[in-house]
C-alpha cells in the first residue's frame, strides 16, 4: 500500500497503537514499547481484556529494561510529575518584555496566564532560534549576554514556576567554546534552571544525563518527542507533541509505564486543541500551552483556554490521587453517556474516587453518566467537581447525591465519589469554589491577531541628551532615485517556521517536513510611493558613524552591544571605510534623521537594488551586511523587521540558522527582534534613505 503524505492528517508515526488483547508474546511485547498512544478498543466488552493486556505489558517492559525507578525518588526533581502546564514563551515576546520601556515585565505575563489558563507550573524560556546563525553568536551567547535573565528566572521561582533553559544540539556552526555537555550544565547552573528542554531531541545520552545532574542536582529533562521506554528511567518527563489519540480515547505509553512521568501534550500548528487536552485530562498528564510559534501568533481559543483553567485546577488539587490512585482507563459508564461520545477514566484511592469524563461529541451531554452496576451508585456521596451549581457552592460540601453531570461538548468534567464513612478529602472545600467552578466557555473561534507597521519614532534620537541639528550635506551622490507611482514586486524567502507578514504557515498542519520546511517561496507585493525616494548607494560606514556622534553626542537608551567592534569608542585601524555594525533599529534611525532622511522600507530598499543590482545584489562592492529597514511589525506579541542584501556571513552546518550570504535585492529574511541591544550585530548594517521634492 502505498502511502500519500497530506500534512493536515497524522503521520502513520503519530497514529496510535493497536492492542491486541491476550497473552504476550516477546515480538508483541517489544511493539508496543515503540507506541506513542495505545489505542482504545470500541467495544466496551474488551475493554477489560485490553486493561489486562496494558498491565502485562508494563510488568513485563519493566522487567525486561531493569526499571528502578530512581531518578523519582529524587526530592529535586518530585515538581515534575504535578507540573500540569509548561509555557513556551519567546524572551522578547512582547508580554514578556517591553520595547518600549526596555525591560522584562513577567508581572504582566504572569498575570495573563492565571486569567486566561489558570497560571503556569513551568516555562520553556526560548532564546536563540530562529535569530541564531545571523552572526558567530552561539546558543550559550544567546543566554549569557542578556541583562537581567537570571533575575528573570529568579522571578519566576518567587511567582512559584519552574524554569526550563533550551538545548539546541544542532547549534554546530556558530562560535565554539566549551563542548555542549560543559557549556549547559555552566548555563543550567548560572541561571538555576530547573529543567532543560531538548530541542529535536527525544532524549539525552547518558553522558549527558549525568553531567547535567552533577551541575544541577534532580534536572528535569524534557525530550520533544517519543522517548523511548528505556529511558523514562532517567527523563522525568517528555513532549507528547503530535500524537493522535484513537476514537475511543487511548493511553499514554509513557504515563502508564510510570505514573511520576509526565507528559505534556502539544500540537503547535493546531486551532483546535480540544482531542490533546481531553487525552491528557484522561491520562492525568499535562499540556505545552504555546501561543507564539517562532514569531507566529497562534493563540488558544477561549474556549480550549477555558479546558485548560478547569484541568489544572482540579489536577493541581487531586494530585496524590492521580498518581497513587488505582487508573482505570475507559471505565465503564452508562450506556446512554457511552452513545453520546462521553468517555472517563477512573482514580480510586483510600475510599475517594475521581471520574475525568470528555466529551468526544459537538454537543453539551447532561445527565448519568455512571454504569447502572457501578458499586458507587449503592452508597456514599456523588458531586460534579465542574459545572457545581450555585446552591452547591454556597454550601461548599455537596449538597445532593447525583451522578448527573453536565459533560460540555468537546469540554471536560469531573464527577467525584466519597464512599460512606470516608471524610472529605481537605482540597474539596477550596475545589468547589475554585475557578473549576466556572461554566465551559463553547467558543472556539481562533482569536486572530494582525502584524501591523511600527511606526517609525516622532524622535528617533531620543536616547541622546539633546536633539541635533540635521547634517546640512543631505542625500549623497550616487544614490538611487526610486520614481513615484504605483509599483508591484516579488519577494523571495525561505520557509520557515517564521512565517512572513501574516498567520501561521502551517495551520493545523501536523509535523512540516521538506520540502514545505525550509523551501524557496516567493510572494507579491505591491503599494504606491507618493513622492520619489533616493536610497544611498551604500552602507553607512564606520567613519560616517564616528562624525554623526562627534557632532550629536548621541548615546542610545539601551548601551549593550553599541558598538562593540570599537576599541576605546573609535572604528579600529583600517576599518573606517567598511560598514558600520552593532547598530539597532533606533540607532540606524538617528544617523539618518541627522543627514536629513530616515531608513528606506524594505520595498524601497528592493526597488532601488532592483534598479541597481551592481550596488545591492550579490555582486555588490565591499563588504557586506544585511540592511536594517523601516519594516518593523508587532502583532502585539512578536516584533520583527525585514532584512535586505545578505552578508558575508553564514552559519554552516544546520537549516535552523538564519540563511546566511549574499542574496538578490528581491531576497528578504524575517528577523524576530530581540531587546536589550541583543538586535545589534556583527552582521547587520544599514542605508539611509530621502524623499525627493517633486
Amino acid at each position: 500500500m502505498t502511502y500519500t503524505f497530506d500534512p493536515l492528517v497524522p503521520r502513520q508515526i503519530d497514529r496510535p497503537t493497536e492492542v491486541a488483547v491476550g497473552p504476550l508474546t516477546a515480538e508483541r511485547s517489544a511493539a508496543l514499547d515503540e507506541a506513542k498512544i495505545f489505542a482504545g478498543p470500541a467495544d466496551p466488552a474488551d475493554r477489560e481484556a485490553w486493561r489486562e493486556t496494558l498491565r502485562a505489558w508494563r510488568a513485563d517492559a519493566r522487567e525486561r529494561h531493569g526499571y528502578t525507578g530512581a531518578a523519582y525518588e529524587r526530592p529535586e526533581a518530585a515538581w515534575a510529575a504535578g507540573c500540569s502546564t509548561v509555557a513556551q514563551v519567546w524572551l522578547w515576546d512582547e508580554l514578556l518584555y517591553s520595547f518600549e520601556e526596555h525591560r522584562f515585565t513577567p508581572e504582566r505575563f504572569l498575570a495573563d496566564a492565571a486569567e486566561r489558563f489558570g497560571g503556569l507550573d513551568a516555562v520553556v524560556l526560548w532564546h536563540a532560534y530562529p535569530v541564531i546563525g545571523l552572526d558567530d553568536r552561539n546558543q550559550w551567547d544567546f543566554y549569557r549576554d542578556v541583562p537581567g535573565i537570571a533575575h528573570l528566572v529568579a522571578t519566576f521561582h518567587e511567582a512559584g514556576l519552574r524554569v526550563f533553559v533550551d538545548y539546541n544540539p544542532w547549534d554546530v556552526g556558530t562560535r565554539r567554546g566549551a563542548d555542549d555537555l560543559d557549556e549547559l550544565a555552566g548555563v543550567v547552573g548560572e541561571l538555576g534552571a530547573d529543567g532543560v528542554f531538548l530541542d529535536t531531541l527525544k532524549k539525552a545520552e547518558p553522558e549527558l544525563v549525568a553531567r547535567l545532574e552533577e551541575a544541577r542536582p534532580g534536572i528535569v529533562l524534557e525530550g520533544e518527542s517519543k522517548l523511548p521506554v528505556e529511558r523514562i528511567e532517567d527523563h522525568s518527563s517528555s513532549w507528547a507533541q503530535f500524537f493522535a489519540d484513537s476514537p475511543v480515547p487511548g493511553v499514554l505509553r509513557a504515563h502508564w509505564y510510570e505514573r511520576r512521568h509526565m507528559q505534556h501534550h502539544v500540537r503547535r500548528w493546531h486551532r483546535d486543541h480540544s482531542e490533546e487536552l481531553q487525552s491528557a485530562w484522561l491520562n492525568g498528564v499535562g499540556v505545552m500551552v504555546w501561543e507564539v510559534v517562532f514569531g507566529v501568533w497562534v493563540g488558544w481559543s477561549r474556549r480550549d483556554a477555558a479546558t485548560v483553567r478547569r484541568l489544572v485546577t482540579v489536577q493541581r488539587a487531586v494530585r496524590d490521587l492521580l498518581l497513587e490512585g488505582e487508573w482505570t482507563p475507559l471505565a465503564p459508564l452508562s450506556a446512554e453517556a457511552e452513545a453520546a461520545g462521553v468517555y472517563a477514566s477512573r482514580w480510586s484511592l483510600d475510599g475517594v474516587t475521581l471520574w475525568t469524563l470528555v466529551n468526544r461529541g459537538a454537543t453539551d451531554y447532561t445527565g448519568r453518566v455512571l454504569a447502572p452496576d457501578a458499586a458507587e451508585r449503592s452508597g456514599g456521596r456523588l458531586t460534579p467537581l465542574t459545572d457545581v451549581p450555585d446552591t452547591q457552592v454556597a454550601g461548599v460540601a455537596p449538597a445532593s447525591d447525583t451522578s448527573e453531570v453536565t459533560v460540555p461538548g468537546r469540554g471536560i468534567a469531573a464527577l467525584l465519589h466519597v464512599a460512606e464513612g470516608t471524610p472529605d478529602p481537605a482540597w474539596l472545600p477550596d475545589l468547589l469554589t475554585a475557578p473549576a467552578a466556572v461554566p465551559h466557555d463553547p467558543d472556539a473561534r481562533f482569536p486572530h491577531r494582525l502584524a501591523r507597521r511600527v511606526p517609525a519614532p516622532t524622535h528617533p534620537v531620543s536616547g541622546t541628551q539633546a536633539a541635533p541639528v540635521a547634517h546640512t550635506s543631505g542625500r549623497p551622490a550616487g544614490a538611487v532615485v526610486v520614481p513615484a507611482g504605483e509599483y508591484v514586486l516579488t519577494v523571495r524567502y525561505r520557509a520557515r517556521e517564521t512565517g512572513m507578514y501574516q498567520g501561521a504557515p502551517y495551520v493545523d498542519e501536523w509535523k512540516p517536513l521538506p520540502p514545505r520546511l525550509h523551501d524557496a517561496r516567493t510572494l507579491q507585493r505591491d503599494g504606491v510611493l507618493a513622492t520619489p525616494v533616493a536610497v544611498a548607494s551604500a552602507e553607512v560606514t564606520n567613519a560616517q558613524f564616528a562624525e554623526f556622534l562627534a557632532a550629536t553626542g548621541y548615546v542610545p537608551a539601551v548601551r549593550h552591544r553599541f558598538l562593540a567592534h570599537w576599541p576605546e569608542g573609535r572604528p579600529p585601524a583600517g576599518e573606517a571605510d567598511r560598514p558600520v555594525t552593532f547598530v539597532d533599529l533606533d540607532d540606524a534611525r538617528a544617523y539618518c534623521a541627522w543627514a536629513g532622511g530616515r531608513l528606506p522600507t524594505e520595498d524601497e530598499w528592493q526597488l532601488a537594488g532592483e534598479a541597481r543590482p551592481d550596488l545591492f545584489g550579490v555582486d555588490r562592492p565591499g563588504p557586506a551586511v544585511w540592511s536594517w529597514t523601516e519594516s518593523e511589525h508587532s502583532d502585539g506579541r512578536t516584533r520583527f523587521v525585514m532584512l535586505k542584501g545578505g552578508s558575508d556571513h553564514g552559519a554552516e552546518g544546520s537549516d535552523w540558522y538564519v540563511e546566511g550570504g549574499r542574496h538578490a535585492p528581491d531576497y528578504a529574511v524575517k528577523l524576530l527582534v530581540p531587546g536589550l541591544g541583543l538586535a545589534r550585530s556583527a552582521a547587520v548594517g544599514f542605508r539611509c534613505a530621502w524623499e525627493v521634492p517633486a
